[in-house]
């Protein structure tokens, strides 16, 4: 579950921010928890890695 937090920084406030886990992402100045990608996410990412590779090859 996406967890959202209620302050909203700027992006020098972020940044100075100690690391998470699981990991936060800054997006449109809120800080949001980062999903756990699944065994699923995880097949589909390495087929699109794959399906890259292949077309810049190609070139």
């Amino acid at each position: 579950m996406v967890q959202i937090f209620p302050q909203s920084l700027d992006l020098e406030e972020f940044l100075k921010l100690p690391e998470t886990k699981p990991a936060t992402e800054y997006i449109n100045r809120e800080i949001i928890q980062a999903f756990l990608p699944k065994t699923c996410h995880s097949r589909l990412q390495r087929k699109l890695v794959r399906t890259i590779n292949r077309v810049i090859a190609e070139r």
